[in-house]
């Protein structure tokens, strides 16, 4: 597997790649499809460094930009490709900037808690999120096909407006973006989320049908199927004890956890 002193790379399968940036706190990772015509990149990570670079190495077939949601460690490398895509929700973001997240905060949470060492290339203070126009924008129920690879996306809000989670209906993946992954809260605190949009998106993942491996972009890389049997109690339970509100704090399950 490639060795490259930032990203690291993990293989899933012979078609599905990891790209992981572990020596940042936040523990992002994006992930590289490849079908038999084209490929798509889902998210592009934090920007500290380019991630064309490993892309490069993995595939020649063009590749799309499918966009978990557009917050600054999901969009990183955006604009060192040609086709974007975003939901419907979103796109004023990518093209206008991040609602109600100061530059500052961003260059803050980008540079902090880093333990190895980053590319010449990184300015934390001169670090900015990408902005530009997608080449399309993606709504629920839409498919997007690789050749010989089906990808549905899911709206799926609550972390944000247009977050999205997407299904490679051909090995059951389930690409769950910053709706749920393990170790740390998934957030619906602050200005842009929304706990109700949460809830009943996570309630939406429960009825996906023929998933075999679940990935979030954070921390643990895949997650047994299994955990959604606990994020179906957890719906129940936040809403049978009127949790699903701004302020109720961090609420932990087996596996997971959500901070309102």
């Amino acid at each position: 597997m490639l060795n490259d002193p930032w990203f690291t790379v993990r293989k899933i399968d012979e078609k599905t790649y990891a790209i992981s940036e572990l020596g940042h706190w936040e523990k992002v990772h994006s992930f590289l499809l490849i079908g038999d015509t084209k490929a798509a990149l889902i998210d592009t990570g934090l920007g500290i460094d380019n991630m064309k670079r490993i892309t490069d190495q993995l595939t020649h077939l063009p590749i799309d930009v499918i966009t978990t949601h557009v917050h600054s460690d999901h969009i990183g490398s955006h604009g060192e490709y040609d086709r974007l895509f975003v939901h419907e929700a979103e796109r004023d973001w990518l093209v206008h900037g991040i609602v109600g997240l100061p530059l500052e905060q961003i260059r803050e949470n980008t540079a902090r808690d880093i333990t190895i060492p980053v590319p010449e290339s990184f300015d934390p203070n001169t670090y900015k999120p990408f902005q530009g126009e997608p080449t399309g924008v993606l709504k629920d129920g839409d498919c997007v096909e690789l050749g010989n690879r089906t990808l549905i996306i899911y709206h799926t809000p609550g972390h944000s407006p247009g977050h999205i989670v997407i299904f490679d209906k051909d090995t059951g993946y389930l690409f769950t973006g910053d709706l749920l992954y393990d170790e740390t809260p998934v957030y619906a605190f602050y200005q842009t989320t929304n706990p109700v949009d949460l809830v009943n998106s996570l309630e939406k993942l429960t009825k996906i049908g023929h998933i075999s491996m679940i990935y979030g972009s954070h921390n643990t890389l895949g997650l047994a199927p299994e955990i959604l049997d606990e994020v179906k109690n957890a719906v129940e339970y936040l809403r049978k004890h009127d949790f699903v509100r701004f302020g109720t704090g961090i609420h932990s399950f087996h596996g997971f956890s959500v901070q309102f």
